[in-house]
């Protein structure tokens, strides 16, 4: 296959990634269990998947301190998504998480002195006043606490990229898999204190969130990323915070306020705008958002 194939693949691919990860929502929407026990059983699937998946490619599977850290990142943004998508709306939440890029800039700085440009504290402040507007729009619907929760997911994901960005490539899919394998640890034994209920629907869509909407897709982004253009990737990925609350507007009725409009509009626009920037002249993309 020649290079410009593999490239048009590999941006399928991300293009099939955005599309399975935007069904959270609606699915999350559709299962009555407590948002613990739904992130827990999906991160149980998730792991059965990517754990076939490197067997499969015989991927070892190792434990280090870096692979620790990403898993403790990654299965709290997992809890703080899936809480948040039952404390708010599903364009909330998702758009509320897709402000991690910002939160990267944040830490890198602060632990790493980084520098940066005047577009980038131009973004960064854009991005705050958009989180403002969802805020201003929370006091007035009740969705204060979950789109708190969102933001912190958003801040827990800058933590995982950046545990990410320090791991070779064995340890960064190990970190996948041992983050669904916490998540499942810890969220599935409040199967045993919270009420839900077991119905054909809930269990069809559990499994597919697991495996269709963050398993497929975190295989199909560990072979995207050999050959997609980074700036492809960034806009790419913003598909997902649009495509979200669309399916949640379609199949369940669920319509976004203006604030939450307006201030979508701000980090989103915001956001993309800077990952573009940064793709130019990066050669990994920190845009590239995981669920």
């Amino acid at each position: 296959m020649t290079f410009k194939k593999q490239q048009r693949a590999a941006i399928g691919q991300m293009v099939i990634c955005a599309v399975l990860w935007s069904i959270a929502g609606i699915l999350i929407k559709l299962i009555d269990w407590n948002p613990f026990v739904i992130a827990g059983f999906r991160g149980l699937f998730a792991a059965v998947t990517v754990g076939v998946y490197m067997l499969a490619t015989k991927q070892r599977v190792v434990l280090t301190k870096n692979v620790m850290l990403c898993a403790f990142f990654l299965a709290a943004t997992f809890f703080c998504f899936v809480s948040a998508n039952k404390l708010t709306t599903a364009a909330n939440a998702i758009v509320l998480q897709f402000t991690s890029p910002i939160f990267i800039m944040l830490f890198s700085a602060v632990l790493f002195r980084q520098k940066f440009k005047l577009t980038d504290y131009v973004t960064v402040l854009l991005t705050f006043c958009g989180i403002a507007v969802f805020f201003v729009s929370s006091l007035h619907d009740g969705h204060l606490p979950g789109d708190l929760v969102a933001v912190l997911a958003g801040v827990f994901m800058a933590g995982m990229y950046v545990s990410v960005s320090r791991t070779d490539k064995t340890e960064k899919m190990s970190g996948i898999f041992f983050g669904q394998v916490l998540t499942a640890l810890v969220g599935i034994p409040f199967v045993l204190f919270t009420k839900g209920t077991i119905s054909s629907a809930a269990v069809i869509s559990i499994i597919v969130l697991g495996v269709v909407q963050i398993g497929i897709p975190y295989i199909l982004l560990a072979l995207a990323t050999n050959h997609c253009p980074p700036l492809a990737c960034s806009l790419i990925g913003a598909f997902e915070p649009l495509l979200n609350p669309l399916w949640v507007l379609i199949f369940n009725g669920e319509r976004p306020g203006v604030f939450s409009i307006i201030g979508g509009i701000i980090v989103v626009g915001a956001v993309t705008a800077q990952c573009i920037l940064q793709d130019k002249s990066e050669p990994v993309s920190t845009c590239e958002v995981l669920k």
